[in-house]
């Protein structure tokens, strides 16, 4: 039930589930001159989340409360109380280091789809190391989504981050503009070997119309945390279905396929930390991308903190209310910052998008 709020007459609240719809900029048009885009009637639409002291979501505010700022200054918002279905895009790192939360993810198919998703959403899986795959279209279906993370496993050594953000970012862009868009990255906060660029990637209008959770972990702790794989564990359904194998209704494995497997990258190795030491360096994706979109960045160790992070997620995009306003016209390719607040209740807290990109 949406929480009351001190000092908020009742009467001005209605018991509201706001939906979350990351769209930043709408390009109507596109100019066939040039390769830039442009807008005739230019609109940003923004997620703001509102939690209390203690981390609560906050519902059942009107826009009457809400105030966004556009590089400061005041915009007349509108409040959009229309719960959108969601598209939802799952970017998954399978580098060799990812072999343990590979294993983790083999069973949160049903989050993704039917608890993050949501009713009438559909998910994408994505994954990447040197290259990019597209694992599984968007589906409805959990049990697709299943059978692809059930058997995902480590492959090449690379990590392709802003190419499979892009990628993702682009499948997101080709859904019908009615839906809301989510990506879910599953993978370390660093990029190494994108063609993609940094600077590129902030700028493209399809990071504009979505919003970046991330999932983060890290590479020589998570090890630890996975029971030894065997050779029975990574066989297919199919191949444990060999006739051979029933004793009654259930089958059951040789003696030899039950010995343990070495690890994909032994736990904890000093190459591990070394290469995680040295990654410090570099830009904080996670950091800045979900900041960016309005997103938010999320660590765990265990299979229950996982799912735990795609539960909290999951709790977020569907709580979150989404406005709407007409920029003022500017010159192309100039940053605006964005700022929300509730009127008159400094003590909550109040997250949105950090800005976006204008267009002419």
């Amino acid at each position: 039930m949406p929480r009351k709020l001190p000092r908020i007459q009742s009467g001005a609240l209605r018991a509201l589930r706001p939906p979350m719809r990351a769209i930043v900029l709408l390009l109507l048009t596109t100019a066939a001159a040039q390769p830039q885009f442009k807008s005739t009637v230019p609109l940003v639409i923004s997620p703001i989340t509102v939690n209390d002291a203690a981390g609560r979501p906050v519902n059942g505010l009107t826009a009457n409360y809400l105030a966004l700022f556009d590089n400061s200054v005041p915009q007349k918002i509108q409040l959009q109380v229309v719960d959108e279905p969601v598209s939802l895009a799952v970017l998954i790192q399978v580098s060799p280091n990812a072999s343990a939360v590979l294993d983790k993810l083999s069973n949160s198919a049903n989050l993704l789809c039917d608890l993050l998703a949501a009713y009438q959403g559909e998910t994408a899986l994505l994954t990447f190391s040197d290259t990019v795959h597209l694992a599984q279209d968007f589906t409805p279906d959990s049990t697709k989504l299943r059978n692809v993370l059930k058997y995902l496993r480590p492959k090449y050594d690379g990590a392709v981050l802003y190419d499979g953000i892009a990628d993702a970012l682009h499948l997101l862009d080709k859904r019908d503009p009615g839906r809301r868009r989510i990506l879910l990255v599953i993978a370390q906060q660093r990029a190494r070997g994108s063609r993609t660029k940094l600077d590129v990637l902030l700028r493209d209008p399809a990071l504009q119309n979505a919003t970046i959770y991330w999932l983060t972990y890290s590479v020589f702790l998570t090890p630890f945390t996975s029971k030894t794989k065997t050779k029975w564990d990574r066989m297919t359904d199919e191949a444990k279905k060999d006739p051979l194998r029933f004793q009654g209704d259930h089958p059951f494995p040789f003696p030899e396929e039950e010995v343990g497997l070495p690890p994909d990258l032994a736990p904890g190795s000093l190459f591990n930390i070394f290469t995680s030491l040295a990654k410090q360096t570099k830009v904080d994706a996670a950091a800045l991308l979900s900041r960016t979109t309005g997103g938010r960045t999320w660590a765990f160790l265990k299979k229950s903190g996982l799912e735990e992070a795609i539960h909290a997620v999951a709790d977020e995009a569907h709580q979150q209310y989404i406005v709407s306003f007409s920029p003022q016209p500017d010159a192309p390719g100039v940053f605006h910052s964005l700022r929300a607040e509730v009127k008159g209740r400094p003590e909550l807290s109040v997250r949105t998008r950090t800005g976006y990109w204008s267009v002419q």
